[in-house]
């Protein structure tokens, strides 16, 4: 199981890669992909996925009678990191003797801002490149993108210049976050824009030049390998277990799992850590106008849709917080959860996380009738949580809904720690809860 989430997490480091990655694992199990604005065509017991914007993707599988229940589920592709601005190269300290080479970058949701310094770094994302019909300027190719290496580097400032660094030092986004990717010695890097000091290569494969290059979308990610820690060898470390381990867990139940009668839906978001409210994101109409689409194809009609939502559930993916060992006075007094003591149902009062008791009955029986451990979260009465999916989409589609997820320490440092057994766990609850 580690290994195969680590192969995930080493291929999705960027939402783009992520919709790719889940794109070919779909496609290996036989899912055929649908266009987003053309008709559907769908079979008694066909698999299919539609892919939104290239940053988002639904999938979805038909029983032999489509009418019947309809279990949705729900994850997000992106992570806190940092997205690279346009005309990004800076050129810092260039004098006789020599500077630097840095990238101008702006923060991308909420990450542990210097968990970042000092790390291994490299660049991921997509580039559009114009097309050949001169008539069209729609008709653009999207390339991925991964430098694979790396490629900056965001050097702490030492001790010895910042004596009160080890009490606290608030960090500026704009100065103090700005990586390196090269000591300027002479002209040849000064001339050069962020694509070609990063994906010189890239264009040469495609034999394009950078005048073809007409756009970009490219985020820095954290290049360190996720690891097996502990003694016991009970933890996994890794960047991005936010949320790719739901996503993970989540397809890979919506392959396993059993189902003749009704639909079984997985919906992949962009855009979770900001907020949601894009056109990829889960505040959109994208999976009511989908499932539309699906239902039209499959001979019913809108009321159809209604009964059915109104009678579904859907499951919001996403990581829970465990007890820190250091500073249990964080976490409500009662609830304690814990790595490697199963998923986690998050319920909130406020309604930031979705819940009601028959939702949540429904999962403890799920759980209770095939041995999967479950927890329970809540966040400490006088202390803010944070807002997923749930309570976001489900407001689009109101369909019963229920936040869950397997716990973490460290959530939205650029690394990560969860319990081994835990992913296995929730992938199972998923498999079962689609059957």
């Amino acid at each position: 199981m580690t290994s195969e989430l680590k192969k995930m997490i080493e291929q999705s480091v960027s939402p783009f890669h992520t919709i790719d990655t889940v794109k070919k694992i779909l496609a290996e199990h036989n899912f055929k992909e649908l266009k987003s604005s053309g008709d559907f065509e769908l079979k008694p017991m066909g698999k299919y996925y539609v892919d939104l914007y290239d940053s988002s993707l639904i999938a979805f599988t038909v029983g032999n009678n489509s009418r019947g229940r309809v279990r949705l589920t729900s994850s997000h592709t992106d992570f806190p990191c940092f997205k690279i601005k346009p005309n990004a190269v800076i050129l810092a300290e260039n004098n006789s003797t020599g500077g630097y080479v840095k990238i101008n970058t702006e923060v991308y949701g909420g990450p542990i801002l210097n968990t970042w310094l000092d790390r291994p770094l490299s660049v991921a994302g997509r580039l559009l490149i114009k097309g050949c019909d001169k008539t069209n300027p729609f008709d653009n190719q999207m390339v991925l993108v991964d430098a694979k290496k790396p490629v900056l580097i965001i050097p702490n400032l030492a001790i010895h210049m910042n004596r009160e660094v080890n009490k606290g030092v608030e960090l500026n986004r704009q100065k103090d976050l700005l990586p390196i990717t090269a000591l300027l010695n002479g002209n040849s890097e000064a001339s050069k824009d962020v694509i070609e000091l990063l994906f010189e290569d890239t264009l040469q494969e495609l034999k394009i030049t950078r005048e073809d290059v007409l756009d970009y979308e490219l985020y820095v990610y954290n290049l360190d390998e996720g690891k097996v820690v502990g003694i016991d060898e009970s933890m996994y470390s890794s960047p991005r277990l936010d949320n790719l381990t739901s996503v993970f867990a989540q397809t890979n139940a919506i392959i396993n799992a059993t189902m003749e009668e009704g639909l079984n839906i997985a919906m992949y978001f962009d855009h979770e850590e900001i907020g949601s409210r894009t056109k990829q994101g889960a505040a959109s109409e994208i999976s009511l106008l989908i499932m539309e689409k699906i239902y039209a194809a499959l001979g019913r009609n809108r009321n159809d849709l209604i009964n059915d939502l109104l009678d579904g559930m859907m499951l919001s993916i996403d990581v829970a917080h465990a007890i820190h060992p250091n500073y249990p006075e964080k976490t409500d007094p009662t609830n304690h959860v814990m790595l490697n003591k199963g998923m986690v149902i998050k319920i909130a009062a406020s309604q930031s996380y979705s819940n009601d008791a028959v939702g949540i009955a429904a999962i403890s029986r799920i759980c209770n009738e095939n041995g999967i451990e479950y927890q329970k979260f809540v966040n400490k009465s006088d202390m803010a949580g944070g807002q997923t999916l749930g309570a976001i989409s489900s407001t689009i589609l109101p369909v019963r809904t229920i936040d869950i997820g397997i716990p973490l320490l460290s959530m939205h440092s650029s690394r990560e720690l969860m319990g081994v057994k835990d992913e296995k766990n929730l992938e199972k609850f998923l498999t079962v809860y689609y059957s």
